[in-house]
């Protein structure tokens, strides 16, 4: 049973229920962060030893699984404004689960590419887009701490890696992703029928304000669904250079974080000797790391300039890179878990919020989806090229190093991307862009 908001007569005795959907955003994050980005670093060094693939077609699902994910995102912002948040919700996960169903039987490579496509889609659908919209739209003032609590869930999903990993080695990887399915499918979709679009609707203003406050960001009464939003069209956007710097910034720190997710496994077992369960430690620092910098950043980036702090997380992945790259003991590892983990967590809540303030609410989900086409790059490139200088030079040490050098690029593309103008329609209003 889904909790529904309260009628206006009982609002003000009861929580904003802007923080249930907070609650209900973290608990999908933390489904696929766990099951799925984190975890499958865990997966790698089985499915390398059952099929004997090269880590080039192993790091090619999850690579083009990524590119899948981007590609879907301008149909999924046009879903998410049709069919709203709580319906892509529940599609979404109802198709991450049958993707991991489908994977835990795969013997082949045409199977193997099919099923994360499929996993990709669902966790795609019903994940960061979906539940960012729908705190994006209840929340103003409050929207970075938002955020920065929302996606603590999937950073949290880090700290089960150690267990997926006991899993793997007790019952094997087709047992462990059969059980992941079923779980996603049973938790995952009563708990996307929590999520609701604007708190307009509902007889809310964003932070839980009365609807007649300033800040709540309506610009009049009008029967049009949407037209109490005010903000820039995809077109207005992307004729802005913001629109570009971030989507550039945003993809090269990707670079980083995808190349991370899928190999940091494998290169620690390369080059320190060390067991699947040791090296998985790495991955849990990193996620209580990114659990800092998560709320740090969600705390930050509702007081100081967003671009700067986004700029700063950048130069903070170069530098983890570079550090891991060169690493030789565990200890050094862990220095780069620390680092990497942090700036992963200031960038998170950022690049969400510094778009919805920069572009508006109106068309923020389909704004959204246009920006992963180029962020897409960056998340597919990553992993896909990490495992391909692995295989050309025999570990990951080349490959880290440039893609530390691109991160520090984004950090420049961050610090920027200024506040753009306002389009001419909407140069009247007397308004803030929310």
């Amino acid at each position: 049973m889904t909790k529904a908001p309260p009628t206006t007569a009982h609002k003000k005795s009861r929580i904003f229920y802007g923080w249930w959907i907070v609650s209900a955003g973290f608990s999908i994050q933390f489904l696929i962060g766990s099951l799925y980005m984190h975890s499958f670093t865990a997966f790698f060094p089985f499915l390398e030893s059952q099929f004997g693939w090269s880590r080039t077609i192993l790091s090619g699902a999850f690579a083009f699984s990524r590119a899948e994910s981007g590609l879907l995102g301008p149909l999924q912002g046009w879903m998410i404004e049709k069919f709203g948040t709580r319906a892509m919700g529940g599609l979404g996960m109802a198709i991450y689960g049958i993707g991991f169903i489908i994977f835990s039987q795969v013997n082949s490579i045409f199977g193997y590419y099919t099923a994360f496509f499929i996993m990709a889609a669902g966790s795609s659908i019903a994940g960061h887009l979906t539940v960012s919209t729908a705190a994006i739209n209840w929340f103003i003032r409050r929207r970075g701490i938002a955020m920065g609590i929302m996606n603590t869930g999937f950073a949290i999903g880090g700290l089960v890696v150690p267990i997926v990993a006991l899993s793997l080695i007790s019952l094997g990887w087709r047992t462990t992703a059969l059980c992941s399915g079923f779980l996603i499918i049973c938790i995952g979709i009563p708990i996307s029928g929590i999520l609701r679009n604007e708190p307009e609707q509902y007889g809310y203003a964003p932070d839980g304000d009365e609807p007649a406050n300033p800040d709540d960001g309506l610009s009049g009464p009008t029967n049009d669904s949407k037209s109490h939003l005010i903000g820039f069209t995809v077109r207005e956007a992307m004729r802005t250079r913001s629109f570009w710097l971030l989507n550039f910034g945003h993809a090269v720190s990707l670079m980083t974080v995808g190349a991370v997710s899928l190999h940091l496994v494998p290169h620690i077992i390369d080059t320190l000797g060390l067991s699947v369960t040791t090296a998985s430690s790495a991955v849990a620092i990193v996620t209580i790391s990114n659990m800092v910098g998560l709320l740090s950043g969600g705390f930050l980036g509702d007081r100081y300039s967003k671009r700067y702090i986004a700029a700063i997380a950048a130069l903070m992945h170069a530098v983890a890179l570079i550090i891991l790259a060169n690493a030789t003991s565990l200890t050094q590892v862990y220095a780069f878990a620390i680092l990497h983990g942090t700036a992963w967590g200031l960038r998170g809540p950022i690049m969400s919020t510094i778009r919805a303030d920069y572009f508006g609410r109106a068309y923020f989900p389909t704004i959204m989806g246009f920006s992963s086409l180029v962020v897409m790059i960056g998340m597919t490139f990553g992993p896909l090229f990490a495992g391909i200088m692995s295989d050309i030079f025999g570990n990951y040490r080349i490959g880290f190093m440039v893609i530390a050098g691109l991160a520090a690029l984004g950090g420049a593309f961050f610090a920027a991307s200024t506040q753009p103008k306002l389009p001419k329609r909407l140069s009247d209003i007397n308004a803030d862009i929310r």
